[in-house]
């Protein structure tokens, strides 16, 4: 079976969150969602407004990768 990289993210039967009961998998993937929205949103205003600063967006994606590995992270080894 092959790896599908959208599952691995969104799907919260499949991806770091499984082990968690439902109602706080949910609870965690919207807060999630709330952190990539802030994130988009910013690099979208900077991306308007200060378009030399490149190095702003990379670092504000850099955050949203690093905190939600951190997350699923620190679920898992919870859970077990």
């Amino acid at each position: 079976m092959r790896s599908d990289p959208w599952r691995s993210l969104m799907d919260s039967d499949s991806n770091g969150l499984s082990a968690l009961p439902k109602i706080v998998r949910f609870q965690i993937m919207v807060q999630l969602s709330i952190m990539w929205s802030i994130i988009f949103c910013l690099a979208a205003g900077m991306f308007a407004w200060l378009p030399a600063y490149a190095l702003g967006h990379m670092v504000l994606l850099a955050i949203g990768i690093f905190g939600t590995k951190w997350i699923f992270n620190t679920a898992r080894f919870r859970s077990e």
